[in-house]
């Protein structure tokens, strides 16, 4: 009788026999294998793969595009490095900056959007009395006047330290008289610095700028892709790109990658509809901003005074306060003449008008912010001091 292993071993045999029989089959009755291309040779050119959004070809009549001015008032975005690391301590005299034509050079995409001309506003880099004046501010008004009424222009980029430019963005939508779009952009790093946001924030600006969408929506600024208000942007972050915000109104629209897009549109009074819009300031009255903080003193407000301030804007805490010294300051200013606004330190939500407030002749700033609340005040003083009417342009603007 076989023992117990020699079953197994016969067991196994048949076993394998059997899927032996069973693969022989399989691979009888399965269709042959597609035999493999041959190796490309070395010098083959492989073809391109397609990105998400292809760019658009350049139109082949260029002269169909709209036709955008750029204008450099400088800033981080026409500025140059020692490296492509060095991205917070970059221009100077001895670095040579960038200038409007080397925009267009590095940036040929935007001949795919636009006729690109440019224009130089920038002031020189040794004037001894600094970097910008309102001189300045007023000659790129004009010129921007004279740009709005030019049948040939389409639109108007306008390049800008990120400093002030919000300010200075806000003095243009309430003093050029324009129905077309003026954009203003810049960079939080220099034109050379890796990783630079200069080159995308300007090609987007332009596409913004040659927008049809864009008109009737007063000075615009886009960065990062969010096209906000010029009254209502500010911003938020020393260094971090996605600096620029409106805290409470938010973004009017994006240039996304495939088309630009808004979803809302201002309704204070602004450009076309300004009362201060089309005319030449040679100078307007000296307004100061005097900010709240625990036990802020009256004296500097005495001292602003004294130094021939017509208006000061208060930057108060909380919904907008003074302390009991700044109150005092206030009232004996209020008997020489000088107009007071009211804005929040907080940088977000209204300062209302209130019954003590009014009993105190203090216009509400609503949400402005301090800097441009100024700018707001100096232009309503070269027309009233009468504080209804003062009231009314806040209101409005």
């Amino acid at each position: 009788m076989p023992s117990f292993n020699t079953a197994v071993s016969r067991a196994a045999l048949m076993l394998c026999g059997g899927l032996l029989a069973a693969a022989c089959a399989t691979s009888a009755t399965a269709p042959p294998k597609e035999a493999l291309p041959p190796p490309l040779p070395k010098d083959a050119v492989l073809p391109e793969i397609p990105q998400d959004i292809p760019p658009a070809p350049a139109p082949a009549n260029q002269a169909a595009l709209p036709h955008v001015v750029l204008m450099s008032m400088g800033g981080t975005i026409a500025s140059r490095a020692s490296t492509r690391l060095n991205i917070t301590n970059y221009g100077g005299k001895e670095v040579q900056r960038v200038d409007p034509q080397d925009w267009v050079h590095d940036l040929p995409e935007l001949g795919n959007i636009a006729r690109v001309t440019t224009e130089d506003f920038r002031p020189p880099v040794d004037r001894p009395s600094g970097p910008e004046t309102f001189e300045d501010l007023e000659m790129v008004a004009k010129r921007l006047n004279q740009l709005a009424q030019d049948p040939t222009v389409d639109g108007v980029v306008v390049t800008h330290g990120t400093n002030t430019m919000t300010e200075v963005a806000y003095y243009m939508d309430l003093v050029v008289k324009t129905h077309k779009p003026i954009v203003f952009v810049g960079s939080q790093r220099p034109w050379t610095g890796l990783s630079g946001d200069g080159p995308l924030n300007l090609y987007n600006a332009v596409r913004v700028a040659a927008s049809k969408d864009a008109w009737d929506k007063g000075v615009l600024h886009c960065m990062n892709q969010n096209i906000n208000a010029a009254r209502d942007v500010m911003k938020t972050s020393a260094y971090r790109v996605q600096t620029f915000r409106g805290p409470d109104a938010g973004a009017l629209g994006f240039a996304d990658p495939d088309k630009v897009v808004f979803y809302r549109e201002p309704v204070r009074r602004h450009t076309y509809q300004s009362e201060f819009a089309g005319f030449d300031y040679t100078s307007v009255p000296a307004v100061e901003v005097a900010y709240g903080y625990e036990e802020a003193p009256g004296y500097l407000i005495d001292a602003m005074v004294e130094h021939g301030a017509k208006g000061i804007v208060i930057d108060g805490t909380g919904a907008g306060s003074a302390t009991t010294s700044q109150t005092e300051a206030i009232k004996r200013a209020q008997a020489k003449g000088v107009v007071f606004v009211m804005t929040t330190r907080t940088r977000s939500g209204r300062v209302q008008d209130t019954p003590r407030r009014r009993e105190s002749h203090i216009v509400a700033g609503d949400d402005l912010q301090p800097e441009k609340a100024r700018l707001l005040l100096q232009l309503a003083l070269t027309k009233t001091t009468d504080l209804n009417e003062i009231k009314r342009i806040f209101d409005e603007y």
